[in-house]
This record gives structure tokens, sequence and C-alpha cells, in this order.
């Protein structure tokens, strides 16, 4: 990797960005686009799928000019905002609807038929995490729910969180997500390696649609040469909170970190045990 750069796609609520670094950590060049919010009724977040991709593209794509080629690039890394979620069909890589983003609170009566019915015990044991809209399984409900478009699919319809959407794009058609984002989605339980069963089942969610889950370092294929100007390998993916504390060197137990951005997020590493809280405390993957 000596003398040859490292492209980081660092895809936010707000904008997405590429960025340019030395093997050592040094950057060089930042490129950034802004991404359009939708708020069709109070408490609903949209974006635009296609808008997310094309503007990442559009900001990777003016990093490899700055680094010289594609051939100047070691490799890349994604980052993304968590939850959100995108469903497309796989056939034509097209977009079936907005995505939804993290933010969004309209799953709000789903969730509180779900703790009514006394599911939040089993979850929280499962995943870490709390019922919420906030996290992405009823938000792939809501979509096969009410969007006519993903029924309509059938087997072609395709799930995933915002660094799936990219991967896709970027390599013509690798359908996967690392842990640190399928954590997130309330179908994966924390002492697994996929996708959990009686989850997908309790959200009535379609395994099939789902990505396979990876690590979040590894050879998660390349760029479609057409896109970069060569085939540039992707090696590692992760949420963005993960990847601040990663980036920062918070890798040790009692440590912590706190991100304030479009939101607050303190994160702090427990071990490799999957943590039990009595006080509504989320637990994740900081990575595997």
């Amino acid at each position: 990797m000596t003398g040859r750069n490292i492209l980081v796609l660092d895809e936010g609520t707000t904008s997405t960005r590429a960025m340019l670094y030395t093997p050592d950590g040094v950057r060089v060049a930042t490129a950034q686009r802004e991404l359009t919010q939708h708020y069709p009724r109070p408490g609903w977040v949209e974006q635009d799928a296609t808008q997310i991709w094309e503007h990442s593209l559009a900001c990777a794509q003016e990093m490899v000019v700055r680094a010289g080629g594609a051939d100047r690039i070691a490799a890349i890394g994604i980052t993304n905002q968590r939850e959100t979620v995108v469903a497309w069909d796989r056939r034509s890589g097209r977009p079936l609807a907005r995505a939804i983003v993290w933010q969004d609170r309209r799953t709000a009566d789903r969730c509180d038929r779900l703790r009514a019915d006394g599911h939040e015990a089993l979850i929280q044991a499962r995943t870490g995490l709390v019922i919420d809209p906030y996290f992405s399984a009823t938000k792939m409900r809501w979509l096969i729910d009410h969007e006519p478009a993903l029924a309509a699919a059938g087997e072609a319809l395709a799930f995933g969180t915002v660094e799936s959407w990219l991967v896709w794009n970027l390599t013509g058609g690798l359908h996967i997500s690392d842990a640190s984002n399928a954590s997130r989605t309330q179908l994966m339980a924390l002492d697994g390696a996929g996708w959990d069963a009686d989850l997908c089942a309790l959200f009535d969610l379609p395994r099939r649609a789902l990505p396979d889950i990876v690590d979040n370092a590894g050879d998660f294929g390349a760029t479609r040469p057409d896109l970069l100007g060569g085939a540039i390998p992707i090696r590692g993916l992760a949420g963005d909170q993960q990847a601040a504390a990663i980036g920062q060197g918070c890798l040790t137990r009692g440590e912590a970190k706190a991100t304030l951005g479009t939101g607050a997020f303190i994160l702090t590493p427990v071990g490799e045990e999957p943590p039990r809280s009595h006080h509504r405390l989320l637990g994740t993957i900081l990575c595997p």
C-alpha cells in the first residue's frame, strides 16, 4: 500500500462526503454534497436513495481524480448513517420507495403494540435494543405494508441500510451488511452470526430480502471499473458511531467517546460479552 491512498466514503444524514487519506492517516482532500431531507408528515423523515448514491459517487469520483487515478487508491472504506432503510428491486437496482431515515417516527403505534404484547423483553435480550421506531425492523415492515411497489417486487425485493445500498451500487450487485450496521436493525442477535429467525418472524419480514452479514474488515469485492476508472477493493464497513469509536481508538473497556452531530451519541466498549442493561441502555456491536 506504500504510496497509495485510502478512499473513505462517509454517508451522513445531512450530507455525504468522500475523503482521501495517506496510509498513515493524514487527510489529503475532501469532497462533500448536501442531501435533501423530505418531511411529508409530522414525524416523518425521508431521503431519496438515488440522490444518496449519485452524490456519494460524485464525491468519490472527485477524490479519485485528486489521487491521480484509481490505481493510486489502495482500498475503500465506507461509514454511514445507521438504521436508515432502503428498499430496492434486485432486477433493476432501482429504489422502490424513498429511504426512511433513522429519525423517522411513523412506526410509533406499531412499536407501542409490540411493547403492549410483551415482546420488549425478548427483543432487548436478543438484540440489546429496546422497542423504538428508531431502529430498522419496523421501518421495513411499514414499507411492505404501505408501498405497493415492494409487494409487486416479490422475491426481487432487497432491503438494506445505507452501506448495503452503496456496496450494491459500487460493486454491481453484492448484497451485504456489516455487523455494526446489522446490529442496529433489531433483527440480529448480539450472540449470533446472522439474522435471527424468531425476530424476522416477529416483525414479519422475509429473510430472503435481507443482505448477508459480514465483518467490518474483509474483502467486500471491488468497484465496477466504469464508475471510478478502475476496480478499487472495498475493505472496510462500519456504522458512523462505531467508526467514530474505532477512529478515536476507543476500544478498551472503561473508555468512552461522545460524538455531537445531527444527534449526540455516547459509546463505551464493554468487552466481548453481550451487555444486559436494566436501565434501557442500548447494546450494539462495535466491531466483531
